[in-house]
């Protein structure tokens, strides 16, 4: 029997030691929610020891609403394991959100007990994917500058035709040249904000900047327009470095955000939150192995009817638009502003809650203001 307890007390030794290696992040929850065990992973992702998560329990770390929750309780009812992806949690002592994919299972030795796994797959893996589809566009990007320079010559030419023509032409001809002078025009115009998007030179006029600053100025400068009936609350992180880049490019990004988010507001009730924090160990993915770390965080959210799932992945290309009278450009150039400063954004959205989240690097040391 003591030889058995012995190898029954290695394998427990060993199951345990398995548990703690993963990088899955693994809760053993009983009833009531209370938390048993947690492995590392489990500490990291919650932001909190394991001390902590048993003494306050799964209901100590989300919020009463979360899905997590309502999972646990419906596999220890009926026995079924059940998955679910890209669940955002909101986790305050992990210092914001993070996408999860859940698997629970029941526990086989104890009918009360559910084991609770996550894999984590936070915002750096979809940021990394924009990294690819950045480089991607790039390509598409010096295809329409190409073809916009070689349009524009033979524009030209029609438009001085159509004038000469008019000069000489009756009335009725004269309006038909006036329209093609028109047209011309507006042609010209769209093929000006396509080069926008072939433009792949450093942000101008390079500084050290607060990023509070820029938005306490984008914030000022909405108030007096667009949203002057739009309540805008702002939740600052006062720690946070200076960021690098061209001021003028920064303001016309986050005005870009806030029209967004103002339009897509509610009749009534509707409201703009501001929101920034530093974001320990973030890195993501730039070209080849480098390694880019973005800890400066921006986050605009809004009350709308949030924006329909198949946007979402095509939301920040040119000439892509879920208004009917949008153009499609004011997003993509939000991207290519925060691409051009080292940084990427991103997007979350559900009825009720719209957030943009834009990622930058912090200023070197040394920059000054």
């Amino acid at each position: 029997m003591l030889s058995e307890r012995r190898v029954g007390d290695t394998a427990g030794s060993l199951e345990a030691a398995i548990l703690d290696a993963l990088p899955l992040a693994v809760l053993l929850i009983g009833r009531d929610g209370v938390v048993l065990h947690a492995n590392p992973a489990a500490e990291e992702l919650f932001g909190t020891s394991a001390a902590v998560l048993v003494k306050v329990g799964l209901s100590g770390i989300v919020s009463p609403f979360s899905s997590l929750i309502a999972m646990v309780e419906q596999v220890r009812q009926n026995a079924h394991t059940m998955f679910e992806h890209g669940v955002e949690l909101d986790l305050p002592r992990a210092g914001g959100p993070r996408l999860v994919d859940v698997r629970v299972a029941p526990f086989a030795q104890a009918p009360d007990f559910v084991v609770l796994s996550l894999a984590m797959r936070t915002f750096a893996e979809q940021l990394g994917r924009q990294f690819q589809q950045r480089d991607a566009g790039r390509s598409n990007a010096a295809m329409a500058a190409t073809l916009a320079h070689e349009v524009r010559n033979p524009l030209s030419g029609i438009r001085g035709a159509a004038q000469l023509l008019e000069s000489g032409a009756s009335e009725e001809d004269k309006s038909l040249a006036r329209m093609i002078c028109d047209e011309s025009d507006r042609i010209a115009a769209l093929i000006d904000r396509m080069e926008i998007f072939g433009d792949e030179s450093i942000p101008r006029n390079t500084a050290a900047l607060n990023v509070h600053e820029v938005l306490d100025h984008v914030q000022l400068v909405a108030k007096s327009g667009f949203a002057g009936q739009v309540e805008i609350k702002t939740e600052y992180d006062p720690s946070l470095p200076l960021i690098a880049g061209s001021r003028d490019e920064l303001v016309q990004a986050f005005l870009n955000l806030f029209k967004n988010a103002a339009e897509a507001l509610p009749a009534r009730g509707g409201v703009i939150t501001i929101k920034t924090r530093y974001e320990h160990g973030l890195h993501v993915r730039g070209g080849g192995r480098l390694r880019v770390q973005l800890p400066i965080a921006i986050r605009v959210e809004d009350n709308g009817a949030g924006i329909s799932e198949g946007m979402r992945d095509c939301l920040f290309e040119p000439f892509v638009s879920s208004k009917p009278d949008g153009a499609g450009l004011g997003l993509a150039l939000v991207a290519k502003i925060v691409a051009d400063h080292g940084g990427v954004v991103d997007v979350e959205s559900k009825r009720g809650n719209t957030v943009f989240r834009i990622l930058l690097p912090a200023a070197e040391a040394g920059s000054a203001a």
